[in-house]
């Protein structure tokens, strides 16, 4: 199983971290060791003082593929589904001042949460689901697929390009404005419209 994600799909989140907009989508990627299953605790690591979360539609893929039109991508993923892609923000944030890759800020042990799936002909229109994260009770993020810069289809296409696409892969499609950092004992909650999609605690 490959793990694709992608950066900066968001215009608020973009201002938010002080990030250009992009002209083509940023895309990299994660081991699977990355990922977090069944509502377990994320611990966070010793090496960072400042672990974000960035809750993410994210879709799985069900056929294999490569250099898929956009037009023919929606054949590619049956099911969509929310999780979290956990930051480093401190160790992405030198690094990038440094000009050097930035995978351990984002390819780290459980730093792809994945939360349940829906299937996808529920939504009628992929770009137009809606999405939210309540840390600790609280709605910290609310995003809607419509403000995608680039959207699903698209960024199946742009993927597959450059990677041959197998049954089972994942994309996250990037994540809306309101991240921020977490702290033990936090508790959190994802949601697509009204139904609970993970539900989890960091230790």
């Amino acid at each position: 199983m490959k793990i694709f994600a992608i950066g900066q799909n968001y215009v608020e989140h973009n201002k938010e971290l002080n990030s250009k907009h992009p002209t083509e989508p940023v895309v990299f990627m994660k081991p699977d060791t990355a990922v977090l299953r069944n509502n377990k605790p994320f611990f966070i690591p010793d090496f960072s003082n400042e672990i974000h979360y960035e809750t993410e539609l994210i879709i799985k893929i069900n056929r294999i593929g490569k250099n898929i039109a956009p037009r023919f991508a929606h054949r590619y993923y049956s099911e969509i589904g929310l999780g979290v892609d956990f930051t480093a923000r401190d160790l992405q944030r030198r690094l990038k001042e440094s000009g050097h890759p930035w995978e351990i800020a984002k390819a780290f042990d459980n730093s792809a949460v994945i939360g349940n799936f829906l299937p996808a002909e529920q939504f009628p229109d992929v770009q137009d689901i809606r999405f939210s994260m309540n840390l600790n009770g609280n709605t910290v993020q609310n995003g809607h697929s419509a403000d995608m810069i680039f959207p699903i289809d698209e960024l199946i296409a742009h993927v597959s390009r450059f990677f041959t696409l197998k049954i089972g892969d994942i994309l996250f499609t990037g994540t809306p404005v309101g991240v921020g950092k977490v702290a033990v004992g936090d508790r959190l909650e994802g949601f697509i419209g009204q139904e609970k999609m993970f539900d989890f605690k960091v230790k």
